[in-house]
């Protein structure tokens, strides 16, 4: 298991009811060994204005379960900033929900490195991403 940190769904649900997630609907779902997953809502609020995905709400959604995943990989006062994220936009979405899925691709000591895909309700990929963080001691 990755986690340094103890945590339930109900936390995370908790800790971002008021933030960006919360006001796009983005929830934290589950959790394994090596993953972290979460939900976003296709809808008014993460649309573009031709009625798709905006490709920024995927990025947050991708951003956000990394930077979540890297928090739960440190330890003490141990903060976690996000250095870098790309994405690559595959298929679009128009409705429904959306479910990313964040793995670690590196756990360093000062620097950790995450997958994010991203899925339709159909399991077909819709964007792909890599965010790098910075692990901050005080």
């Amino acid at each position: 298991m990755i986690w340094k940190r103890k945590f339930n769904l109900e936390q995370m649900s908790l800790m971002a009811k008021d933030c960006m997630l919360g006001h796009l609907g983005i929830e934290i779902t589950g959790f394994g060994d090596d993953y972290l997953e979460g939900i976003m809502p296709v809808d008014n609020r993460t649309k573009q204005p031709f009625g798709l995905l905006h490709g920024g709400a995927s990025v947050v959604l991708a951003e956000s379960l990394g930077s979540i995943a890297g928090y739960l990989c440190s330890e003490g006062e141990q903060r976690v900033v996000g250095l870098e994220i790309n994405a690559n936009h595959i298929r679009s979405a128009r409705d429904g929900v959306v479910k990313g899925i964040c793995k670690p691709i590196h756990l360093g000591r000062r620097q950790q490195v995450w997958n994010i895909d991203i899925f339709n309700e159909q399991g077909q990929l819709c964007c792909t991403s890599r965010l790098t963080t910075a692990v901050l001691s005080d």
